[in-house]
């Protein structure tokens, strides 16, 4: 799957998303990006020569704010470069896409990864 192809599957995913996700996507950027950062990856405790790591929250929790929050908008970065080599088909690649895109959204939501399904 070429770039293009996968920049147009995250935005149809996030047009797909009912309306009390996308709801909280108002102040959330979602980048795309070849690979992690090695400084996310080494904070999170991830070995980048045996895992993958297919996307990131970064910001401060809706359940962690404060009424005065002024922070600039949060982000979730998607990584495309991990999930196209761990997924062959184009519908395990929309499907980890989604479930990427959902499980950082529940970081954004204040859930921590006990608490969601993805």
């Amino acid at each position: 799957m070429e770039q293009l192809a996968f920049e147009i599957v995250v935005r149809e995913t996030i047009e797909r998303l009912p309306e009390r996700f996308r709801h909280a996507l108002d102040n959330v950027a979602v980048v795309l990006k070849e690979e992690p950062d090695l400084a996310d990856l080494e904070d999170l405790d991830v070995d980048a020569n045996t895992d993958e790591l297919f996307g990131l929250y970064k910001g401060v929790p809706l359940t962690e704010r404060g009424g005065a929050y002024t922070g600039l908008p949060d982000r979730i970065e998607i990584y495309w470069g991990p999930i196209l080599r761990s997924f062959d088909t184009p519908s395990e690649i929309v499907a980890e896409i989604q479930k990427t895109l959902i499980h950082e959204l529940g970081h954004h939501m204040g859930l921590n990864d006990e608490g969601m399904a993805y």
